[in-house]
Order: C-alpha cells, then sequence, then structure tokens
C-alpha cells in the first residue's frame, strides 16, 4: 500500500470509554486509597501477599485473569492472515515492539536508573526498577491500541492483525527476551516463576479466551458482544482492585519518597515518543500509507501494562521496584499516548506530502 492509496480510507469515528479517558485519575485514587488501606490494615495485606504459588501470588493471578481474558477475548488470530495487505507496516512495526523497544528501555533505564537517578532512588531497589522498566517494554499492548487506532482514523483490519501477530509472537518470545536482558543487566532470573508467569499471564489466558470466542462465535457475533459488554465492567474492577493492592504495599515507600514515581516516568516517557516516532518516520520512508503508519506508531510504543505488571509481582512481589515501575507506566498511559495520536494526527499533511 501506497501513500497515494490513503484518500481511500475509511476513518473510523474516533471512540473513547469515560473509563479509558480518565484512566490517569482512576490510577491516582487508586493511590490514595491504596496507600491508606495499606497504613490501616497493613496484615489483611500482608496476608494476601503470602498467598502464593513458585512465588505467583494467587489472588493477583485471579485478578489478572479477569483483566486479561476480556481483552484476548477481543483479539481474532485468524486476521493474521491479513497480514499480506499490510507487509510493510507490520514489518516496520514488529521491528519496533520487538528489536528497538525492549532494548531501548534496558538502555534508558541504564542511563537514568543506575545513573543520572541513583542518587535519589533507594539504593536496594535500583535493580528492581530496572527490571519493572524491561518487564513494561517486553510486552506490546493488546487492548488499548484498538481506541488509539481509532483516534487517529486508523485501518482497523491492520491493527486487528497485529495485535494478533504480536500476541502470537508473545507466546515464546516474551520470557527470553525477558531474561536476556535481565541478565544483561546482572539481575538474576528465577526462571521457574518467569516460566510459570508465561504459562499462567499469557499461555493459558489466550487458550481459555480463544475457545470461548470460538464457542460464543458459533452462537452470532451478538453473543460475543454481548459476552464483551458484560466483562468489561468486570475487568475494570480487576485492574483497580490490583492496583490497590499493590499501593497497599507500596506506600510507605511512597510517602517516604514521592519523586519516585516521577523519576520512573522519565525513561517511560522518552521511550514511548522516541519509540512512536521512530515507527511513524519509518512508516514515511517506506511509503506506507497514513491509516497504516498511525496505529503502526502508537502500537509501536504501548504496553501491555496488564502482563506486565503481573509478571513483576510475580518475579519481585507486591512491594518491589520492579511493580511500583510497571504500575508507573498505568499511570502516564493515557496522557502519553493521546499526546501521540495528537502528533499523528496534526501532522498527516507533512506525512503524505512527497
Amino acid at each position: 500500500m501506497n501513500l497515494s492509496s490513503t484518500k481511500q480510507a475509511q476513518f473510523i469515528k474516533p471512540k473513547i470509554g469515560s473509563f479509558e479517558k480518565n484512566l490517569t485519575w482512576w490510577v491516582l485514587g487508586c493511590i490514595a486509597v491504596g496507600i491508606a488501606l495499606g497504613k490501616v490494615f497493613p496484615g489483611v495485606f500482608q496476608t494476601i501477599g503470602s498467598i502464593k504459588v513458585a512465588e505467583v501470588n494467587l489472588p493477583v493471578a485471579v485478578l489478572i485473569w479477569l483483566m486479561i481474558i476480556p481483552m484476548l477475548l477481543k483479539v481474532d488470530f485468524g486476521a493474521m492472515k491479513e497480514v499480506l495487505a499490510h507487509t510493510k507496516g507490520i514489518g516496520i512495526t514488529l521491528f519496533i515492539n520487538w528489536v528497538v523497544k525492549p532494548f531501548s528501555m534496558a538502555l534508558l533505564a541504564w542511563i537514568f536508573i543506575r545513573h543520572l537517578f541513583a542518587d535519589m532512588l533507594p539504593v536496594e531497589q535500583l535493580d528492581s526498577y530496572v527490571a519493572g522498566l524491561i518487564l513494561l517494554a517486553a510486552a506490546p499492548c493488546t487492548a488499548m491500541v484498538f481506541v488509539w487506532s481509532n483516534l487517529c482514523g486508523g485501518d482497523a483490519k491492520f491493527t486487528l492483525s497485529q495485535v494478533a501477530i504480536n500476541d502470537a509472537i508473545m507466546l515464546f518470545a516474551f520470557a527470553p527476551i525477558v531474561a536476556l536482558l535481565l541478565g544483561l543487566s546482572s539481575i538474576v532470573v528465577p526462571w521457574n516463576t518467569l516460566f510459570l508467569s508465561v504459562l499462567l499471564f499469557i499461555i493459558v489466558p489466550v487458550v481459555i479466551s480463544q475457545g470461548l470466542r470460538y464457542v460464543l462465535l458459533k452462537k452470532s457475533q451478538s453473543a460475543l458482544d454481548s459476552t464483551l459488554k458484560l466483562l468489561h465492567p468486570i475487568s475494570l474492577t480487576a485492574l483497580l482492585a490490583t492496583l490497590v493492592l499493590l499501593f497497599g504495599f507500596q506506600g510507605q515507600q511512597i510517602l517516604d519518597q514521592p519523586i519516585i514515581i516521577g523519576l520512573l516516568a522519565v525513561p517511560i516517557i522518552i521511550q514511548t515518543y522516541f519509540n512512536s516516532m521512530l515507527a511513524y518516520w519509518l512508516n514515511k520512508k517506506f511509503k506506507v500509507a497514513h491509516c497504516v503508519a498511525g496505529p503502526s506508531a502508537l502500537i509501536g510504543a504501548s504496553n501491555f501494562f496488564e502482563l506486565a505488571v503481573a509478571t513483576a509481582i510475580a518475579l519481585f512481589g507486591f512491594n518491589s521496584g520492579a511493580a511500583l515501575a510497571t504500575v508507573v507506566g498505568v499511570l502516564i498511559e493515557v496522557p502519553v499516548m493521546l499526546s501521540v495520536v495528537a502528533i499523528v494526527n496534526r501532522s498527516r499533511s507533512w506525512y503524505e506530502a512527497t
């Protein structure tokens, strides 16, 4: 597809739910509630934190399933057959997601966490912060990218096929990339826990969601749509409950050093803009249509933060710097990604200029 074909592209009416639009405020609310509950009921949080198998916390595993399965239920792996229609755009996005993004975050974490900000952060948590940032970057977003794609008039088939391909790659690439980068950062990798996390938070949800999707679609498309509508508030509630639990454990650390959240946000924000603009520029150089370049840039920048949070908790625990670093990604997701959408939309005339 070349630039001239953009004139035939149909724009999808932008839609963003009230929850997604106010996600940053919801996260800030969870910070306040979690810290308060953690101070008032510390024993309850310690009990919840102790319910685990092979270092995987079972209550959180249930919450993560409730978050992830509805999101994966939207994904049609059959859409991967559309790959031939968007070869250049998909190739660029895969390059950004799996070659540039994890390694650029590892570099930024090394620069900022181990060096520039090291004196302002708890020394015992430096490795954990680096690990959390790597986990955040190693998982491409699955759900919110559909919203971002809509907002920039993206090609729906490209977005769906790209998400399906990324999810398929995650099944076998997430653990090796995380292990490699944690090893390069001199962080001990708990292999058993890492593989169990991949099994619990990627493979099992994919199998369940696709099995359920198949059953529902055999009935009708409306059966799938109504199920998604039913599960949506459950998924959101699970996300908020997970955040409250995290901040219940992280509360004292945040109260002691509130600047930590701001410092952790710096490499995440830089990485988001770097990867999105690199993907956008590469699509222009390869003469990819704007309706593909927009979602390509957004998919290349956003993160599957639910998976990152779950894996961080499993590998390093509730009160780890890794868990906090992944949650900072949730905190800044909406405002940063909306700004990328604005850049993509406002630069369309520049993009299409020959």
